[in-house]
């Protein structure tokens, strides 16, 4: 169950008073949360909150189940349900068009991967034909004239073939000063909401969800007239990519999902996180984490080898495998495994699995997963970045599981993806190569775990510089803030010229 008490609320009621004096009175922030991330990174972490310490705030979220929406509605009254709204088959295709043209123009690694993947796919399910006939659709549009072009077709057909106006009647009324979506990737069912906004004048603003999401998840679509980032890094991606966006629309603010890891109330002792897991508190945790089924497949064949490697491993400590099965697959690839290896520890993951929902226990577990395992596995995660956080060791795999066709899927061509090379090249990590360099890897990491702490340390002031601190929520809040006051001094200073004029 939440517990609202715990939900961190305000991190510092001295700088949410030294807001409140600045910001006008009249001023409202429209949030869309469109994904149950998105609640994660600005609900439980307090970062709504301390924005609407000086300020109105509003939500348009889904509502995963009940309890999520009981605890949205007790901290900012009538929350807004986002609903999917349809659309018209042309409006859809233009949209793909754009993405296909995007991703053709981009050829980032994971921009190509992508494309071959959809390939494959459309091979498969006997889809050739249209998706030859989209290729050539999205050919001529493959550079930034054409992408702008078709943006601008994208844009007007959205707005001419429309299929509601709820929400352009929702903003007349509430009359906002910002409109923020939580998630820029999760966008279908936000899109309307945002484009009734830029109708009616109301700025708007998207968190770019994670880093790999501008060189591996397609076009944004809508764009917005402001951008929060992770990094500096992101920034630069984003301006190389889209010429109409200036440097003074992105904010660097850091992200909010790390905010925990630095947050000592969610800190476990060892004896708690291991009697919340089932692990032996004297022994070492091999923490390992899965990746998506179809990005991944036969993954669990590489759980199974890391458990039989772990049997023998006596002289090490017998470490303990925790697998954190990732948390939006729900296919059951790893049931087998874990009957067949009792002693692996495969806790239940606390999300609600209506729009993907991180409960909250789920921040403590994932952080004390992390500062409480020896060291990681996984294929390209993120959680190698966390782990480079408590300056722990972190493999990863590199090599096919058997029988993973490299003409279907290749893990080692993940670490040549523009948002991860730079991780490998850093030589933070480990790549594995085959199965007995993974068994090698393993008994350095346990052995000599500061092998590459400095490598670790420089990753991460590399990624992240001041902005990995647990106050990233208090950041996005006062950028926030600061943007929905803008818009009123922005408004009142026009309403006076009007005034003097007449």
């Amino acid at each position: 169950m939440i517990n609202t008490a715990q939900v961190r609320t305000i991190r510092s009621s001295e700088s949410v008073a030294g807001r409140q004096t600045s910001i006008a009175s009249d001023a409202r922030i429209v949030a869309i949360l469109p994904r149950g991330e998105a609640i994660r990174n600005f609900v439980y972490t307090g970062a709504l909150d301390e924005a609407a310490g000086g300020i109105d705030v509003t939500l348009l979220s889904v509502l995963p189940n009940e309890e999520v929406a009981a605890l949205l509605k007790e901290r900012y009254g009538d929350v807004i349900p986002l609903l999917p709204a349809g659309e018209r088959w042309a409006v859809r295709l233009l949209r793909e068009l754009l993405d296909m043209a995007h991703g053709r123009w981009l050829w980032s690694e994971a921009a190509a991967e992508r494309w071959r993947l959809r390939d494959l796919e459309a091979a498969a399910s006997g889809s050739r034909l249209k998706r030859s006939l989209k290729k050539l659709g999205a050919y001529p549009f493959a550079n930034a004239a054409g992408l702008e072009l078709l943006s601008g077709l994208e844009k007007a057909s959205s707005r001419l073939l429309r299929t509601t106006d709820e929400y352009r009647r929702l903003f007349k009324e509430l009359k906002p000063s910002l409109v923020f979506n939580g998630s820029h990737v999760h966008s279908d069912v936000a899109a309307p909401a945002v484009r009734a906004a830029q109708w009616l004048g109301i700025p708007t603003a998207a968190f770019i969800f994670s880093w790999d999401n501008l060189t591996s998840q397609g076009r944004i679509i809508p764009q917005y007239d402001y951008y929060l980032v992770w990094n500096e890094g992101l920034r630069n991606q984003l301006l190389g990519m889209y010429r109409s966006i200036r440097r003074q629309q992105v904010f660097v603010t850091g992200t909010p999902q790390f905010d925990f890891h630095f947050r000592p109330e969610f800190h476990w002792t060892r004896e708690r996180f291991c009697n919340r897991v089932g692990a032996d508190p004297s022994r070492p945790i091999v923490l390992y984490t899965t990746g998506m089924a179809n990005h991944m497949p036969g993954e669990p064949a590489i759980v199974e080898q890391i458990a039989s490697m772990l049997r023998e491993m006596t002289d090490r400590g017998a470490p303990q495998l925790l697998v954190r099965v990732y948390p939006k697959d729900q296919t059951g690839r790893f049931d087998d495994l874990k009957r067949r290896y009792p002693e692996v520890l495969m806790p239940a993951i606390p999300w609600e699995s209506n729009w993907l929902t991180p409960l909250l226990e789920d921040s403590y577990l994932l952080t004390n997963m992390l500062r409480h395992s020896a060291v990681c596995i996984n294929v390209a995660s993120t959680t190698s970045l966390e782990m480079c956080m408590f300056d722990k060791p972190v493999i990863n795999i590199g090599y096919n599981p058997p029988d993973v066709d490299p003409g279907v899927v290749e893990y080692a061509r993940y670490y040549e993806f523009d948002h991860y090379r730079p991780i490998v090249e850093s030589g933070a990590v480990e790549v594995s190569r085959s199965e007995e360099h993974l068994r090698q890897a393993l008994i350095e990491a346990l052995s000599r775990p500061g092998e590459r702490a400095i490598q670790r340390r420089a990753l991460i002031r590399q990624i992240f510089g001041n902005n990995l601190d647990g106050w990233s929520s208090t950041r996005v809040a006062s950028v926030l803030d600061m943007l929905a006051s803008r818009k009123q001094h922005l408004g009142r200073l026009r309403d006076s010229r009007l005034s003097l004029q007449s």
